[in-house]
């Protein structure tokens, strides 16, 4: 059903979405949306950068128990 909208009928939608919504409100969705994803990524990177330090944190004691030096 979607699969032949081509440009003449996307053209159409955003007239009909920028007649109904206004350009106003339009533009505000935009920076609420523009923010979320902003949001989305920023928490990607803190995940990624904590699993990245949990594994670092991991890996840099790799004697075994038995051969441990107390200091």
């Amino acid at each position: 059903m979607l699969n032949n909208i081509g440009l003449p009928g996307l053209l159409l939608i955003a007239v009909v979405v920028l007649v109904l919504f206004g350009r106003g409100k339009i533009s505000s969705l935009m920076g609420e949306v523009g923010k979320g994803i902003t949001a989305f990524k920023r928490g990607v990177d803190d995940s990624k950068r904590e699993l990245d330090d949990a594994s670092a944190e991991s890996a840099r004691d790799v004697t075994p128990e038995g051969e441990k030096k107390e200091a």
